[in-house]
């Protein structure tokens, strides 16, 4: 692990290293706030760009893991999930929940762990990059050790 990663980076360094990960954290020059940014940045499809979304779902924070070649239909994954709905949390509450901040939200390296939600669309790439912490770093792995790394539920999420 790279001391010379942001604070935050290195706390989702350590998770991936305890969970066997191998994908290192990648700095990038510019940000990448949104999934088209970050997938120009690595010269890669959209849709492998694993979206880190943080809602507010009966009373807690809801992780969904997205490909970024789509949106998430909140509606039709709440009655999927059997939820009361789904609402998109406030700067603030992803914060609180994460300890990271938006367009920077990695699937790891939280306070204490999210019920997560992984895109099945994900499973459609050998390879997805999801966010390290901060808006200017990225990581790679797989579909299998995403699903593993959060403990997610796989499930269509548009």
């Amino acid at each position: 692990m790279s001391v010379s990663l942001p604070a935050r980076s290195r706390l989702v360094a350590a998770a991936l290293e305890r969970a066997g990960i191998a994908g290192e954290i990648v700095v990038l020059p510019d940000a990448a706030h949104t999934a088209a940014l970050a997938a120009e940045a690595l010269g890669i499809e959209v849709g492998a760009i694993a979206n880190s979304l943080v809602f507010w779902s009966d009373d807690e924070p809801l992780l969904v893991m997205t490909s970024g070649a789509h949106r998430v239909d909140t509606a039709a994954l709440a009655a999927r999930l059997g939820r009361g709905g789904i609402r998109r949390a406030s700067p603030e509450q992803v914060l609180a929940a994460t300890g990271q901040p938006i367009g920077g939200v990695a699937p790891t390296g939280h306070p204490a762990p999210l019920t997560t939600v992984v895109d099945e669309d994900l499973a459609a790439f050998p390879q997805i990059w999801a966010a390290g912490g901060t808006p200017h770093t990225v990581f790679p792995l797989t579909f299998d050790e995403l699903v593993r790394l959060t403990d997610g539920t796989v499930a269509t999420v548009a």
